[in-house]
């Protein structure tokens, strides 16, 4: 066991804690705008169809029911403009983090084999690396990254941390490129729909990939945009060619969506106006954060989607993380999300509108 947990960094949030407890003892308490975790209610329709399917004493499938994977095709074809989407196309997973974590693993990847991901970037895409015993690199131009032992390629878009989305030209480009050199892409497309100064495009989208899935899969998340991170729910669609062999090794891992979660995502996938609501939510607290920030002194960098504000001082990120800390403000220090962020931190605006409020009453 010590020899796996010796691979891996320490855990980032571990070293929050700190300065959590310095927010906590505020008068108001704490606004913590740290983690990103969702905080709005479950949309009723997702819970009824959840508590409807609670009567489930079998097995539940890794591949999902049929009606699952009509949901996700369904979807898919509606949102993202991809076309000819088949069940093959698709592959329910456990949360996009399990998924992200264990794919090189899955993948077979291992000591020479290289993964790469964004310079500014989620933690555990350098975490699924180590664990598998391979290389990683950071990139800021993926075609300009060594292709020797290159298997995998992380883009991100919408970013977490920076909230930057890639154009459709870029995307095209970059897909391009991997297929030349036979670069297995994987796309992690979490926060495509919470665009606010962008408009996020897929990489399953034709203009994109030229009507071919072929050596591309994204990833997809109904964490944010459903409020369903407490039900661990998220799916791949693309390359059949590589979702055949991951649903295989699945199979053998047990890694099964439960299924009455399967229930739920089939309801959440079907209906739009409960995703257009919490936009509206976001999309209200992103206002009012992102004005506060900037009268407290901050620059706002990217942040044109996601749900979150990439703010700078241009100071280390852990003295801006302390002094937000003095005011009972919890929020993440970018150099979490690699050098790159050391004199960032990243904002969440998940906090209900009544933390919202406190938050930008103690900035002023």
């Amino acid at each position: 066991m010590s020899a796996v947990s010796d691979r891996l960094p320490t855990f980032p949030w571990d070293k929050l804690e700190p300065y959590k407890e310095t927010a906590a003892a505020h008068p108001d308490g704490i606004v913590d705008l740290s983690v990103g975790t969702p905080v709005d209610p479950v949309p009723e329709l997702i819970q009824k169809a959840l508590i409807d399917a609670a009567d489930s004493p079998g097995y539940p499938t890794v591949w999902g029911t049929p009606a699952l994977r009509d949901a996700i095709t369904g979807w898919a074809e509606r949102r993202l403009g991809a076309r000819e989407v088949t069940h093959r196309h698709v592959l329910p997973i456990v949360g996009s983090k399990e998924l992200v974590a264990w794919l090189p693993t899955q993948l077979g990847l291992g000591p020479g084999d290289k993964v790469a991901y964004p310079r500014l970037a989620y933690p555990t895409y350098e975490v699924g690396a180590r664990l598998a015993r391979a290389e990683y690199e950071v990139y800021d131009d993926p075609t300009e990254l060594d292709l020797r032992g290159l298997k995998l390629l992380w883009l991100n878009s919408p970013s977490n941390p920076t909230g930057k989305v890639l154009s459709k030209a870029e995307l095209t480009r970059v897909v391009a490129w991997a297929r030349s050199h036979g670069i297995l892409l994987f796309s992690d497309e979490c926060y495509l729909e919470l665009g606010w100064e962008a408009d996020p495009v897929s990489v399953l989208h034709p203009d994109v990939n030229g009507g071919s899935y072929e050596g591309i899969v994204a990833v997809h998340s109904l964490s944010k945009r459903s409020n369903l991170a407490g039900y661990r729910a998220a799916f791949l669609a693309g390359d059949p060619a590589v979702l055949g062999p991951l649903l295989q090794i699945r199979k053998h891992g047990g890694m099964m969506t439960s299924a009455p979660t399967q229930a739920a995502v089939i309801a959440a996938l079907g209906d739009d106006e409960h995703v257009r609501v919490q936009r509206d939510r976001y999309a209200a607290r992103r206002e009012a954060l992102r004005e506060a920030l900037e009268g407290h002194g901050f620059r706002i960098e990217h942040s044109e989607a996601s749900l979150y504000l990439w703010a700078t001082k241009d100071e280390s990120c852990w003295t801006t993380v302390s002094d937000l800390a003095d005011l009972g403000i919890l929020v993440a220090p970018g150099d979490f999300y690699g050098e790159a962020g050391a004199r960032h931190v990243r904002v969440a605006f998940t906090a209900t509108d009544e933390r919202v409020r406190a938050a930008v009453q103690r900035l002023a």
